[in-house]
Order: C-alpha cells, then structure tokens, then sequence
C-alpha cells in the first residue's frame, strides 16, 4: 500500500485535484438544486472521500492526515471567506 502525502502534490497532481474539486463543486450544487441540505451533501462527501482514502491508503496513513486537520481547519485552509 502506498503512503498518503496530501500535501505534496507535483504539477501533473495539482491539476488533477483543481480538476476533480471541480467536478465534486459541481456535484454540490446539483445536490442543493435537486433539495439535498448542503451539511447532509457535505457529510456524505466527507463519508465517501475518508472511505476511499482509506481503500487507496488504510487505516493508519489516513488517521494520520486527519489528526493533522484541526490545525489545518483553525489556520482557515479549508474556509472560502476571508478571515476577519
């Protein structure tokens, strides 16, 4: 199994995740408009992604990236306004 470094992406990675957020953006709002609540959507998401995660790279490695999430959350890495 190979180990998981989210935070090294090369070029050719880079791409390839802004090309898949942007398919799981989209996949989020036709949810919204078809009704879904958007915590529902994003903890289904979040569901679906840890899963796969965690069959490409198991159980320690991925436990491994979230302990590292709160730190990243609280620095604003994942927020889409500006802080104040």
């Amino acid at each position: 199994m190979t180990q998981f470094h989210p935070s090294f992406l090369d070029e050719a990675g880079a791409e390839q995740h802004h090309a898949a957020l942007v398919y799981v953006t989209e996949a989020f709002a036709e949810a919204i408009l078809a009704g879904i609540e958007s915590d529902s959507f994003a903890r289904a998401a979040l569901a679906a992604a840890l899963r796969e995660l965690v069959a490409t790279y198991g159980e320690e490695s991925v436990a491994v990236f979230a302990e590292h999430l709160p730190s990243r959350l609280r620095a604003g890495e994942y927020s889409t306004k500006a802080k104040h």
